[in-house]
Formats: structure tokens, sequence, C-alpha cells
């Protein structure tokens, strides 16, 4: 149990800014083991965005509480899947071959399909999250944000497994990761990215799983086609990605609900 908790704590370490106990060990072999928590961070990021939210919605509009809650996960995760989804846009937008979408996703510069396509994703979220709070309160928005960070993270997680990582440098952030999940791994993840959805309608549930899977899909057949395969960057991009189609997801079974 001490060893998973380690692991859980290197995830954390790791994925967000959040501080980790001083005796929680690192190596690059634990950083790989300890993929199978992601979705489990998403709990915490989620966490922090539904009580935030909810806090600043006690004394604010609904507008400018979903803003600031999403600068505290924001501010959590320090952008680190932003920043992928931008260089994800820049890369596969101004990239012809290969070569040159992993050159340009490696420039720390933002270019113009990044700052377009980050700042319509925000924009998106933003305005779901918003319609949630109509339909449904802050109560819904809450959840909503409970239930995508982990979701979000396990699309993510599901293509480290499936996928095979494309980037040879071996400075590479990401590159630790880069290791297939062990079938236990696997649904170990599975458990935690799943499992807040029991707290759904299940028309609610089964749109929000069938959006992120859908979305996954797609992103997964445009890396494999564009690259071979995934890198640190498009991780990043598929989290964002999926985080916003599990918002529309919800916001359509909400919908059929109601019909």
């Amino acid at each position: 149990m001490r060893y998973q908790l380690e692991l859980f704590f290197t995830a954390l370490g790791f994925f967000t800014r959040l501080p980790v106990p001083a005796w929680v060990p690192w190596s690059t072999e634990r950083l790989n083991h300890a993929a199978r928590y992601f979705p489990l961070v998403g709990w915490v990021v989620g966490a922090l965005g539904a009580v935030s939210y909810l806090v600043f919605a006690l004394a604010l509009p609904p507008a400018l509480a979903v803003i600031l809650s999403m600068a505290v996960t924001i501010r959590a995760t320090g952008a680190f899947h932003e920043d992928g989804f931008a260089d994800a846009c820049d890369g596969l937008g101004g990239g012809w071959d290969k070569a040159q979408v992993l050159t340009i996703m490696k420039d720390s510069r933002i270019g113009s399909y990044g700052t377009v396509g980050i700042a319509l994703m925000l924009l998106a979220k933003a305005a779901a999250l918003l319609e949630l709070a109509a339909a449904g309160g802050g109560p819904a928005v809450a959840l909503a944000l409970f239930v995508a960070h982990p979701l979000s993270r396990l699309a993510s997680t599901s293509l480290i497994h499936l996928l095979p990582y494309v980037r040879e440098d071996e400075t590479a952030k990401s590159k630790p990761l880069a290791k297939r999940l062990t079938p236990a791994e696997l649904a170990i993840a599975a458990v935690f990215g799943l499992l807040p959805l029991v707290w759904l309608a299940p028309a609610q549930a089964l749109a929000a799983v069938a959006a992120v899977a859908g979305v996954t899909a797609w992103a997964a057949r445009i890396f494999v086609r564009r690259l071979g395969g995934y890198t640190g960057d498009l991780l990043g991009a598929t989290q964002q990605a999926a985080e916003l189609a599990c918002y529309a997801g919800l916001l359509a079974g909400a919908r059929a609900i109601a019909l």
C-alpha cells in the first residue's frame, strides 16, 4: 500500500504543481508505473475546481465563478495540459510532415494556431459550464468538474496504452511515461476514471462516456495518421478535448432527460 501511495504522489507531483511529501522517492521507473493514477490526479484537480466554483458562486455571478474556478485548476496543474493543447494545435496546424510537426511542438513559443486554439478551447469550456449552471445550478457545475477531470485523464492514459511513443528525444519530459500499461494498471486507471460517473443520471453518464470515447478515437486516428503515435503534447491535447467533450455530453444527456 505504501508503494501505491508513493506512485500516486509521484503522479500528483508530475502532473500538478501541488506539493507532495518529502519522503516520496522519485525515479523514471516509478513515474512510468504512476500513469495508472493519472485519473486519480483528476479527482484532486476536479475537486479543487468544484469546491472553488461553489465558494466563488456564493458571492459572485456564475460567469465569474466559472472563470475563477478554471483559473484555480489551471494554476494547480501549471497549465500543463493547456500548453500541450496549444503546442499540438501549432504542430498539427503548421507542420507538413512528421519531423516538422515534432519540431514545431517542441518550440516553446506559441503560434497563431496555438493562440486561436487555446482561446477557443477555454471559451468553449467556460460556455459549457455556464450552460450547465443555467440548467442545473451550482451543483451541476461542481459535479461536471469532478466527473470531467478524471474521465478526460483516462482518455489520455488510454492512448499511452494503445499507441506508440514517437519522439526519440531522451530528454523529453514525457519520455518516462512512454511505456504501455499492464492490464492491471489500465484497470486501475479505468476504475478511477469512471467511478465518478455513478453520481450522474444514466443518460448523462452514457452521453459523457460516448462523447469522450468518440473524441479520443478521433484524436488517436489523427495522431497515428500524422505521426504514427503520440507525444506528451498530444496527451495534453487529448485531455483538453476530452474534458470539453465530457461537458458537451453532460449537456446532451441533460437535454435528453428533459425531453
